[in-house]
C-alpha cells in the first residue's frame, strides 16, 4: 500500500477551505471510540470541516461503496477488501496507507473462572461468538486461528455469529454467549469482560487497516486533509492509547 505525507499539500488545502463541508467516513466498528475522541481534535483544527462516520462490519461498507454509497474516506479492518476497492478503481494506490494494525483476544464475562484458554472452549463452554467471517474481518481471524490450532472443528457447533465485532462483545457482556473473539482494542473499552488469553503471533494474518480516499468524493480536498490527519502524530498516539499498533513507526 502506497504511503500519503500528511506534510505534502497540506498548506494548500487547508487554505483551499471556506464553508461548512460535511465528509463521510465509512470505518470498521472497531475504530467507534477511538476516531470519534480523534474527531473532536480534529474538528477544533477544522471547524469547517463535519465528519460524519458510518460505522460497520468492512464487508458491509465495502459493498455500500461498490453500490453507490455516498462515501468520501474508508477506514477497513481487513487488506482484502479494501485492495478490492483499488482493484476495481474505486481507490488509488497512491491514495491508500496500511495505518494501524490489532490482535484478537478470547473474552468472557468478568466473573467467568472456567475459560482459561482457548483450548478449555471444548469443555467448558456452550457458546462461542464471533463475526461472521465473510463479512467480519474479526470473525475472519478467528475463524482462521481456530482452524490453525485444530480447534475449529471441535467448536464449530457452537459458534454464534456475529453482525460486526461489537455485536459479539455485547453478546459476552449480557452473557448470551460463554465466551468471544474480539478484537484486543474492543476487550479494553469494556469494564465487563475478562481478556482470557490473546491469539498466538503466526496464527492468523497480520491484523491490518487500511485507509484511503474514495476516488469519486465530491469532497476531495477536505477528505485528504482528513486523511492526511489520521496520519498525524497526534492522531497515531491517540491510536495507540487505545490500544492500536502503529504501522507508521
Amino acid at each position: 500500500m502506497g504511503c500519503s505525507s500528511q506534510e505534502e499539500g497540506s498548506s494548500e488545502r487547508d487554505e483551499a477551505v471556506g464553508e461548512d463541508v460535511e465528509i463521510i467516513v465509512s470505518a470498521a466498528a472497531s475504530l467507534t471510540e477511538v476516531l470519534n475522541d480523534i474527531k473532536v481534535s480534529f474538528e477544533e483544527e477544522y471547524p469547517n470541516i463535519n465528519v460524519t462516520f458510518n460505522f460497520g462490519s468492512s464487508g458491509a461498507l465495502q459493498q455500500q461503496i461498490i453500490q453507490g454509497a455516498p462515501v468520501d474516506v474508508f477506514f477497513s479492518a481487513a487488506e482484502d477488501k479494501f485492495e478490492e476497492l483499488v482493484e476495481q478503481g474505486f481507490i488509488n494506490e497512491e491514495d491508500g496507507v496500511d495505518l494501524v494494525g490489532n490482535q484478537i483476544v478470547l473474552v468472557t464475562i468478568i466473573d467467568n473462572e472456567q475459560i482459561q484458554s482457548f483450548d478449555d472452549l471444548k469443555q467448558n463452554a456452550q457458546t462461542i461468538s464471533i463475526g461472521t467471517p465473510e463479512s467480519v474481518p474479526a470473525g475472519k481471524y478467528a475463524k482462521e486461528m481456530l482452524e490453525n490450532v485444530d480447534l475449529w472443528n471441535e467448536i464449530e457447533n457452537k459458534i454464534v455469529f456475529a453482525k460486526d465485532v461489537r455485536q459479539v462483545l455485547t453478546y459476552v457482556e449480557t452473557g448470551n454467549v460463554d465466551a468471544g473473539i474480539v478484537y484486543h482494542t474492543d476487550a479494553l473499552i469494556s469494564s465487563k469482560v475478562n481478556i482470557v488469553t490473546e491469539a498466538e503471533e503466526g496464527t492468523h494474518e497480520p491484523i491490518i487497516y487500511p485507509l484511503g480516499v474514495i476516488n469519486e468524493s465530491e469532497k476531495r480536498n477536505e477528505s485528504m486533509i482528513f486523511y492526511e490527519y489520521l496520519q498525524s502524530e497526534k492522531s497515531l498516539q491517540i491510536f495507540e492509547e487505545y490500544g492500536f499498533l502503529n504501522l507508521q513507526k
